[in-house]
Formats: C-alpha cells, sequence, structure tokens
C-alpha cells in the first residue's frame, strides 16, 4: 500500500504544484489558461478559424463535385451499357435472322438443284429416246433401202433374163434420149 501511495504522489505532483493565489504569475494554471488565451487570441487574429472554415469548405465543395461527376459518370455508364445491351440484343436478332435466312435460302436452293437435276435426267432421256428413235427410224430406212435395191435387182435380173437383145437396145436407147432431154 506504501507504495501506491509513493506513485500517487508522485504522479499527483505537478497539479499539486499551483499553490498560491489564482492571478499570479506563480500559479502554473493561471500561465497556462493566459497562453491558451493568447493562443486562440492569435489563431483569431489571424483569422485561422475562417482560413481553416473556407479550406473545409472549398474541400466539401471539391468533395461534392467529385461526387456528382461519380454519379454523372456512372449514369453515362449505365446508359452506354444499355445502348451496348440493346446493340448486342438487335446483332444478336439480326444473326439469327441472317442464319435462318441463309438456311431457307440453302434449303430453297437445295429443292432447286433436284428439280435441276430431274429436269437434266428428264432431258437426257428425251434426248436418249430421241436418238433410239432416229437410230430406229434410220435402221428402218435402212432395211427398207437395202429391201428396194434387192427387189430392184432381182427385178433386173428377171427383165434382163426375160428380155431379148432387141428390147435391151430399145431400152438404153429410149433411157439416153430421156436423160439427153432433161440435161438440155
Amino acid at each position: 500500500m506504501k507504495k501506491l501511495a509513493i506513485l500517487l504522489s508522485l504522479t499527483a505532483g505537478p497539479a499539486l504544484a499551483a499553490t498560491g493565489p489564482f492571478f499570479s504569475l506563480r500559479n502554473t494554471d493561471f500561465v497556462v489558461t493566459i497562453a491558451f488565451l493568447v493562443f486562440i487570441g492569435v489563431l483569431v487574429y489571424f483569422k485561422v478559424p475562417t482560413l481553416i472554415g473556407g479550406l473545409l469548405d472549398k474541400r466539401a465543395a471539391g468533395i461534392k463535385s467529385d461526387l456528382d461527376e461519380a454519379r454523372a459518370l456512372h449514369d453515362e455508364a449505365r446508359t452506354i451499357l444499355a445502348s451496348y445491351e440493346r446493340k448486342q440484343k438487335d446483332v444478336q436478332e439480326q444473326a439469327d435472322r441472317i442464319v435462318e435466312t441463309a438456311k431457307r435460302e440453302a434449303m430453297a436452293a437445295a429443292e432447286q438443284a433436284k428439280a435441276d437435276l430431274r429436269a437434266s435426267i428428264a432431258r437426257r432421256i428425251a434426248a436418249a429416246e430421241d436418238q433410239i428413235a432416229s437410230a430406229e427410224a434410220a435402221a428402218v430406212r435402212e432395211v427398207r433401202d437395202s429391201a428396194v435395191n434387192v427387189a430392184v435387182a432381182a427385178a433386173g435380173d428377171l427383165i434382163a433374163s426375160r428380155m431379148s437383145a432387141a428390147q435391151k437396145s430399145g431400152l438404153i436407147d429410149s433411157a439416153i434420149g430421156e436423160v439427153e432431154a432433161k440435161l438440155h
């Protein structure tokens, strides 16, 4: 306990130093009060509170303008984001339309190619049938011409074997006369 009392007496020493009348320069409380009032007076004389207030007001105005600018930038960023989202949606819709159109065009092109292929096959079949018919007609003509030639040759042989030499000479002379009449 003694130790506690000694410790308290050492810490309380400066506070106990203010003895005597209060309005004396030997009283530390009075000196500190005077120094404090002079300090406050100097601060007021040099208008430090208004300077500090002005600086604080300027700082507050700067912070307010920064906040307003940040709010404006935030609103502008939201507007730009909404614009880009609309543009992205429009581009996506346009891409979907392009893909759908390309699919339709591809299907139409495939159908057109099938139709063109069918038409080409039909034309080739018709051309082949025409060639077959033409070849058939040529073969029939050739057979007919051969039959006519054989018949003419057989008739000529038959007539030549049944004709006399005088009849042959008369026929030759009449044939020469016909050719001569047709040439002149």
